[in-house]
């Protein structure tokens, strides 16, 4: 079998909190004085219930690990080390999502907060040679006219190359806020010529795909699984051209479904689907993007030449600049012809 290390792919769903490695925030709970749940320095990846209770647990997890980040030493660190990583596992374009609001006290304000990430994602693509983008997302727990101030700060540094921001998403619990009341953002980043890229149909189902696909007009999907529960969504999305980052072992970690083998990959590749794996946040379920194409191969049974069209529809599904994409692309050939 060849080396999933040496395929060349686009890692389009990473969250900044997320993708620090385990070591990284123990050093950095210790430099701030900060007491860590016990949870987040296990190996076992996090596992709760896909309801209000399990999300909760989940959240306060990710907001202990985000109460580490305090400074702009902080904030370089897990960009550099997040390309470092990616580059080991044969990522060639990474587009890690921020919310700058949570880091913006500790650095002097939105701004300088997100002109941080920008800088050390550029300096980090030319250390890892992995192309870093940066996709500015603003949170369903706030209010729409905060997503509406991202938005414009998004705009202000957008563009393809490495350190620059390449699109605007919305996160954080599914079931809150009305869908249609962000789409004044999204329409403030598209006109700056950014991703549409909010997440969607992981703990909601197939209505709640339609709802986003509907009132944000997303070039992707983050999650998007849940679509395959109604053909017609589904066969909307195919047919919208909307690329789904579906991040197999988030679903298992928060309990959407049971196992592996249940997350519906094959399905979606076979109605069509245009799929861009991702590791979403390695940090609390330990599993990096190789793991996700590791699954596929052994665990749903992709063939390498499926693993390369995955590679590539990650790759196509990306932000990056033309040349980047040519010459990942003409990677993934020479990797199924080694």
């Amino acid at each position: 079998m060849r080396d999933l290390a040496l395929l060349p792919k686009a890692h389009l769903h990473l969250h900044f909190t997320g993708s620090m490695r385990p070591a990284t925030l123990a050093e950095l709970a210790a430099e701030h004085g900060i007491r860590l749940p016990a949870a987040l320095l296990e190996d076992d990846p996090l596992h709760v219930p896909a309801d209000e209770r399990g999300w909760f647990r989940f959240q306060r997890l990710y907001d202990a690990a985000r109460a580490c980040v305090r400074s702009e030493a902080d904030m370089r660190r897990i960009v550099a080390e997040a390309a470092a990583d990616d580059a080991a596992e044969g990522s060639g374009r990474l587009e890690i999502q921020v919310d700058p609001t949570s880091y913006a006290p500790f650095v002097g304000g939105l701004t300088p907060a997100i002109e941080i990430v920008l800088d050390a994602a550029r300096e980090a693509s030319v250390a890892t040679g992995v192309d870093v983008g940066v996709v500015v997302a603003a949170s369903r727990m706030r209010h729409p006219l905060e997503a509406r101030t991202l938005a414009r700060l998004a705009a202000h540094h957008a563009g393809d190359g490495p350190g620059q921001v390449v699109g605007f998403g919305l996160s954080n619990d599914e079931r809150r806020g009305e869908t249609s009341e962000f789409a004044p953002a999204f329409a403030i980043a598209r006109r700056a010529g950014l991703a549409s890229v909010p997440h969607g149909g992981e703990l909601l189902g197939p209505a709640h795909v339609e709802d986003v696909v509907e009132h944000l007009r997303p070039d992707r999907l983050g999650h998007g699984v849940r679509s395959v529960e109604d053909p017609r969504v589904l066969g909307r999305v195919v047919d919208e051209g909307v690329a789904l980052e579906v991040c197999p072992a988030s679903n298992v970690s928060l309990g959407v479904y049971r196992s592996a083998d249940e997350v519906p990959l094959a399905v979606l590749v076979e109605a069509g689907a245009q799929v861009a794996l991702g590791a979403d946040d390695p940090l609390l379920f330990r599993s990096r993007l190789l793991a996700q194409y590791e699954l596929a191969r052994d665990v749903h049974g992709f063939t390498d030449e499926l693993l390369a069209d995955l590679a590539r529809s990650s790759i196509r599904a990306s932000r990056a600049s033309d040349d980047v994409r040519a010459r990942l692309l003409a990677g993934v050939n020479d990797w199924l012809s080694a």
